[in-house]
């Protein structure tokens, strides 16, 4: 997948120093919204429902059940990038909850930004197909996550957390990591 220079914006040609951009990334039903909402409410940043960036057409092929193609995500992760870039332009910090699941669309929605960052919530394919068949007013079906777990390509850049834990359990785990991460940043 490739994404033009002007879709990345400025983040071609700066690296922000302020702010950072927190994604939390899955499968549908490993639980990013829930959590990515309880992690900004805990941090006091805004959040970012990747779903809402989505084009009408790419919705009503997941409503027929129709898994996404690269061509589907390219303008999706793009205006995603957007926005990621538009928050760190202003020096401003947001969670970011986004499927992200291959290392390619990764690299487009961070550009060549080092404050954006990704934690992935995985699950056992049977508690999450529960969780999609129960959950209501969602796009997204339980017939597309098969397709979902065979796309997903995990690296080592990547926080990975159980998602059959309490959400505030997950949040304390990734507040601590941030914290981390904050603390190695100020050893640089």
């Amino acid at each position: 997948m490739r994404i033009s220079e002007s879709d990345m914006q400025s983040s071609t040609r700066n690296q922000h120093s302020a702010g950072r951009i927190l994604i939390i990334g899955g499968v549908s039903g490993s639980g990013k919204s829930t959590v990515g909402k309880a992690l900004a409410e805990r941090l006091s940043w805004p959040f970012i429902e990747g779903d809402m960036f989505h084009s009408e057409a790419n919705i009503k092929k997941m409503r027929r059940n129709e898994p996404l193609d690269d061509d589907d995500r390219r303008p999706w992760l793009s205006r995603l990038h957007n926005e990621i870039t538009r928050y760190l332009d202003k020096g401003s910090s947001a969670v970011l909850a986004c499927s992200a699941l291959k290392a390619n669309y990764r690299k487009i929605l961070r550009g060549t930004e080092s404050n954006v960052n990704f934690v992935f919530l995985i699950g056992d394919r049977e508690d999450l197909h529960q969780r999609l068949v129960s959950r209501q007013n969602h796009f997204m079906g339980a017939d597309l996550l098969d397709s979902q777990l065979a796309a997903l390509k995990l690296t080592d850049d990547i926080l990975l957390i159980n998602s059959d834990q309490p959400v505030e359990t997950i949040v304390d785990s990734i507040s601590n990591w941030l914290i981390s991460l904050e603390n190695e940043n100020d050893g640089a």
